[in-house]
Order: C-alpha cells, then structure tokens, then sequence
C-alpha cells in the first residue's frame, strides 16, 4: 500500500478544518510537528501565521499556505558546489553509519565526473569497517573511478592525505572522502574526524574544502541531533538529503537551516548513481506544503 505523503496529509487537513474551528491552530502545530519541523520551530512559525492571518484577515486555505511558504523559505537555504577546476578541492562526507554516505559519495564522484571538467577520485577515509573500503572499491569500479585506500584499521587522514598529493599531481580535480559514522563512541570519533579536518583543510586549495552531512530524510529529528554532534565537531557547510521521495516527511531540512543556518546542497532519490539532484529550497518548500 502507498504511503501517504506529508503533503497529502495537509491538504486532507485543509480540506477538514478552516479558520472558524476553534482549534485550528493547535492542529496545524500538531500536522507540522510530525512533519519533522521540530516542535520547537513549529510553534514559532504558527504563532507567527496566526498572528499575520489575524492582523490581515486572512482566511483563503490556499494563501495561508503561500505565507507557510514564505516563513519557511527563511530558513530553507540550498547550496550550489562547484569544484574549482586546476585546483584541489575535497569533499568530506560525514554522518551516521546507514544514512547512504558511501553509496552518497559515489554518486557525487559519478556526477562530477560527468561534467567532464575534473580530475575525480574517491578517499575510503572510514578505514574503521572494511565493509566501506570494499563498497567504495566496488562503485570505483563501476564507475572507472581512483578510489585511494589503505588497510582495514589505519589512519583515515593519511587515506585524505594521500588522495589529496594524488589529485594535485594530476593538476587538480576533487577528493570526495568518505567517513566513519559510529556516534555510540563519540569522542573518538569527533577526534578522528577533527584530524582528519585539519588535514584536509591543509592539502584543499582555499576555499575548495567542503564538509557535507548527509541525512537519511525520512529519519526524524534524529536528523538535527546528528547535525548538532558534527557541526560542533569540525563545522558543516552543507548537508546531503538521501531517501528523499515524495512521501518523506522531509521537513528535516528546514529544521537543520532553521536551528544551524546549513544549506542543502544535493537530495539522492533512489540506488542508481544518477539519482541526485541539486537541492531547489523553492521546489522543496512547494514539494512539502503540497503547493504545486
């Protein structure tokens, strides 16, 4: 049986409760909440539209969507990344393990690749479960990829380290690196991955380092503790949405720009490597509140 997508929730709402029913509001909240905005911001934003819809009687079902759109484009922000060619720029993807990193990144080496502007390789930087070094040989040859490896259990900066002199004798192109994502040993891990960073901050060409959480979107508000965690770890320029389908509840990504000020950079819909997109805050806000 199909699942019913968030956006099909709200117009069945919609299509029950106006703005004479007395509990309208708190049902609005409630809807939203479990849309994964977060019940703090929920109850931001629906202060803020009851007072707008009061203070310009406003009543229309349809409008009051459009200024839900507009307060949550506030804070849903995209990030358009674009390698710089000739020079070394590396990707870092973080996150918790079976959010989609590894299969995320070769998604990303297969897109950029295909621009045909850049030199592309693959760091198996999460050396802690040989299982990762494997997937992500694998898909490097799938996709005719470099993926720059050591052995199970070494130094995952010296794997960064090592693709980032090896994508700069080549003249340039990017690094994209997988992680290590075991959150149930937290500090070693922030250790390991603030090393990391401070090797990859000094090999990237300035301005050409990014750090990318990817975020399973149908995951809840695990989604913004996970966000919390890495972003108080070494800093996020920009998160990776994987599952995201018309019936995610996805409103993860509001509530990560909301609370953190982090952009989305690409949302992954299916297995395929050509399933990734840039992430479009306009078509996503529409996409949620089921306005196209």
């Amino acid at each position: 049986m199909a699942k019913t997508s968030f956006a099909d929730k709200l117009r069945s709402f919609f299509g029950k409760h106006s703005l004479k029913d007395d509990e309208f509001f708190d049902e609005l909240s409630d809807l939203l909440i479990e849309g994964d905005l977060g019940a703090k911001n929920v109850f931001e934003i629906v202060e803020k539209l009851e007072s707008k819809c009061s203070s310009e009687r406003i009543t229309d079902q349809h409008q009051i969507l459009i200024e839900l759109e507009k307060m949550l484009l506030d804070f849903v922000k995209s990030l358009e990344l674009k390698p710089e060619p000739q020079k070394v720029n590396i990707y870092m993807l973080l996150g918790v393990n079976g959010v989609g990193k590894t299969t995320t990144a070769a998604k990303l080496a297969s897109y950029f690749q295909g621009t045909g502007e850049y030199n592309v390789l693959m760091a198996a930087a999460d050396t802690f479960r040989a299982a990762a070094i494997e997937q992500l040989q694998l898909h490097g040859q799938q996709l005719g990829i470099r993926v720059v490896a050591h052995q199970h259990g070494a130094d995952p900066s010296a794997v960064v380290f090592d693709a980032a002199e090896a994508i700069s004798a080549k003249g340039g192109g990017l690094v994209i690196a997988d992680t290590a994502g075991r959150l149930h040993n937290k500090e070693n891990l922030v250790r390991e991955l603030q090393k990391i960073d401070r090797i990859a901050a000094s090999k990237a060409s300035e301005g050409c380092y990014k750090k990318l959480l990817v975020v399973d979107a149908t995951t809840g508000q695990n989604g913004l503790r996970q966000a919390e965690v890495f972003h108080q770890a070494i800093g996020l320029d920009a998160v990776v949405l994987t599952k995201y389908d018309s019936t995610a509840k996805g409103g993860i990504a509001a509530a990560i720009g909301k609370e953190f000020g982090i952009p989305v950079a690409f949302i992954c819909n299916g297995e395929g490597y050509n399933n990734i997109a840039f992430f479009n805050a306009e078509q996503y806000t529409r996409d949620f509140l089921g306005l196209n």
